[in-house]
């Protein structure tokens, strides 16, 4: 090894403050593959100087001659572009024992994500049984030195980082087509690398509010990166007052780790986050239309003592009487008083702060997010910075958000889907995010979409067939994405985007305890009537059901399964290794999943969960006497409609109506219909047949009878 060969090792090493790791995988002599990610021209000079000599790269030969001179010291295989893979010669080399390095892309990326890998990678690994290395690079993308120039801030020397991971071989598929084996062999290659991406991207003991610190110093910190109707945040202005809260809140939250956090989509709820989270302290979200009696129960739950909420928004939002009825149980923080006593030393204060980098101060790391069960009270499901976190770079691996996208999220915070697809994603990507403050603005949202020029949108099935039977067919010109989930989508929607905006809608699958995402369709990865594939990093069984074929109750478990449940008078709960989902998925031979029927007892109305057993204790509550039964079926409007089924009972609509809102609970919880039947249908074990119900419900009204 020469000496100038050395010299210039050792230089890029510190420039670029390298780290590479899990090159003693390779073993010298057996046929290899080796397969990094492309971002950057720096990727193919790194690799050439610090893997092991003799490995043979292939180059397109317009960048071989362009390189002549350094490439003559190295082996390679020159290929055209207009015949990617000079696949003889590749076979060939394999077979020697000599190691190949390829770009299964074929081209450099626009944003360290992943693009189509070519079929010829796939024949060259089937044809010499080599093992396949995946090698994922971070961080030259962010580089100067790189032609790509679709970044909003670059520098010459960023930090990259280069992980080999385990090697593995192509399953054998010898029924299928030649065609279909390539094509099947570039997919494993795809999934592969997505794997590894992954991995060398997780951190397991990572803490939001300092992800923030170190997203800002690699986008800017004069990216304008939240916005909402009123006020526009760079990354500095978003630290800045996020140092400045925390130093406000610090006396009002001594000796408490959790605090409540009731308000809508808007700049200022990030800045309220961002404080907690700076401070050490657990937000836990609170979800503001779930009525006065779920708020309480969660707050007792999470032992909330503290609530921040605003008077501008508890005024648009009517809530006086919930908070009213708060303010008899925990401390009410309003943030315009907050902000009122913010000096202009504070600020200098928290101008000093970020100059200096503070981060945050210690703390459990978490975040508290509340979801209705089979039990009456509402559960807090506690999801760690690291489960949060790895949900993002698991939808990274398979979506190549950009410095130029704009996320428009008016799914709310107090939902999975809105803190960490529509918040956190984009803050800690790098991504551009508008905050609306409330999805049912069917009229409005597509003008904001429009007059921003958004090109990421999330939504529910319901809010996006609101949206696109209000909206111009011009107002989503400028959307790559949209994105559903929290409901099934409805095939009337996929119809509606396609003819009327040419956008195809990918929709996803998750629960609030895997911080959401499980499955998603993607560019990539697509499959209309599925909910996608499983994200990188997610592992499932599937359990038998009886009566039904082909499909299983699914289990999970991933770097993004929740650490466990508060529950309502008993308190922490662990999660167990696999997370129950409570849903029957079937799943093809390519991976894609398909929800067959849901096991659990809820209805999702307009994308919120509601418990149908909660439902039946209060209209047991409401006329005494007598036996209910609740059963949710598929409406056009509302995505599902409960049915509440009464015997020798009063329950009737209007009754329980008023119930519900003199004792303070959510009047999402008011059935769509009351029908009264002489008796309940059972089961041998004396239990409710809630399968003949649900067929019942499916009829006319006048058929139903007590069999």
């Amino acid at each position: 090894m020469s000496f100038l060969f050395l010299v210039l090792r050792s230089l890029l090493r510190r420039l670029f403050r390298l780290r590479i790791s899990g090159i003693e995988k390779l073993v010298p002599g057996q046929p290899a593959l080796l397969m990094p990610n492309h971002v950057s021209l720096i990727d193919g000079v790194l690799l050439l100087l610090f893997l092991p000599k003799g490995a043979t790269f292939v180059i397109n030969t317009g960048w071989a001659r362009r390189l002549a001179p350094f490439m003559k010291h190295f082996p390679h295989i020159a290929v055209d572009p207009m015949n990617p893979y000079s696949v003889r010669s590749m076979i060939r080399t394999v077979q020697s024992g000599v190691p190949l390095v390829l770009f299964p892309e074929g081209r450099v990326t626009l944003t360290g994500g992943l693009m189509k890998v070519y079929a010829g990678v796939g024949y060259v690994a089937m044809k010499t049984g080599a093992k396949l290395y995946p090698i994922a690079i971070n961080g030259a993308e962010q580089s100067r030195l790189s032609y790509i120039t679709d970044k909003i801030k670059t520098v010459w020397f960023p930090r990259i980082a280069i992980e080999i991971g385990e090697p593995f071989q192509l399953e054998s598929r010898p029924g299928l087509p030649m065609k279909l084996q390539k094509e099947r062999a570039a997919d494993d290659i795809l999934r592969a690398l997505q794997r590894q991406l992954l991995s060398a991207r997780l951190q397991p003991q990572v803490q939001l509010f300092d992800e923030l610190l170190e997203q800002a110093s690699r986008s800017g910190f004069r990216l304008q990166v939240l916005e909402d109707v009123s006020l526009a945040l760079t990354y500095r202005k978003l630290l800045i007052a996020a140092y400045v809260f925390a130093a406000k809140l610090r006396p009002l939250l001594l000796g408490q780790q959790t605090a409540g956090v009731l308000l809508p989509n808007a700049a200022g709820s990030v800045i309220a986050l961002f404080a907690l989270l700076r401070l050490g302290k657990t937000p836990a979200m609170l979800n503001f239309s779930a009525g006065v009696q779920n708020l309480l129960d969660a707050c007792e739950t999470a032992s909330v003592q503290t609530v921040l909420t605003s008077r501008q928004f508890v005024e648009k939002g009517k809530l006086s009487p919930v908070i009213e009825a708060l303010s008899a149980k925990v401390r009410i923080v309003y943030l315009e008083d907050v902000r009122s006593r913010v000096s202009r030393t504070d600020q200098l204060g928290g101008l000093m702060q970020l100059l200096l980098r503070r981060r945050a101060e210690p703390g459990p790391r978490e975040v508290i997010l509340f979801t209705s069960g089979s039990e009456s009270k509402p559960k807090g499901v506690v999801l760690s910075h690291s489960n949060l976190y790895a949900n993002i770079q698991q939808a990274r691996s398979v979506f190549d958000f950009t410095a130029k996208d704009k996320v428009f999220n008016a799914m709310p915070m107090f939902h999975s889907f809105g803190l960490t697809a529509g918040t956190l994603l984009p803050l800690l990507t790098g991504v551009r995010v508008f905050m609306y403050p409330s999805p049912l603005h069917y009229r409005v949202v597509p003008e904001v979409v429009y007059d921003r020029s958004a090109t990421i949108l999330f939504g529910t099935s319901t809010f996006l067939a609101g949206y696109g039977r209000a909206a111009h067919p011009y107002d989503f010109y400028s959307v790559r994405y949209v994105v559903a989930g929290a409901e099934k989508l409805k095939d009337e929607v996929i119809e509606l985007w396609s003819a009327k905006f040419g956008i195809r809608i990918f929709e996803g699958y998750g629960t609030t305890e895997t911080a959401p995402v499980l499955t998603i369709n993607s560019p990539l990865s697509y499959r209309r009537g599925t909910v996608g594939r499983f994200l990188p990093g997610v592992e499932y069984e599937l359990k038998p059901v009886e009566g039904i074929e082909g499909a299983g109750n699914l289990l999970v478990r991933g770097p993004n399964l929740m650490k466990g449940y508060l529950i309502h008078g008993q308190g922490f709960v662990p999660c167990p290794e696999w997370y129950d989902c409570g849903d029957v998925v079937s799943i093809d031979e390519e991976g894609y999943v398909s929800i067959r029927a849901r096991l659990k007892r809820f209805a999702k109305i307009g994308g919120e969960m509601i418990s149908l057993q909660l439902l039946e204790e209060l209209a047991e509550r409401s006329a005494p006497g007598g036996a209910v039964a609740a059963v949710s079926i598929a409406d056009g409007r509302k995505g599902e409609r409960i049915v509440l089924f009464a015997a020798g009972s009063g329950v009737t609509l209007t009754g329980l109506k008023s119930y519900l809102a003199s004792h303070g609970f959510s009047p999402l919880l008011l059935p769509g219909q009351v029908r009264v039947v002489d008796k309940l249908p059972l089961l041998g074990s004396g239990k409710t047949d809630y399968v003949t119900l649900k067929k019942w419900a499916e009829m006319p009204e006048e058929k139903p009878s007590s069999a």
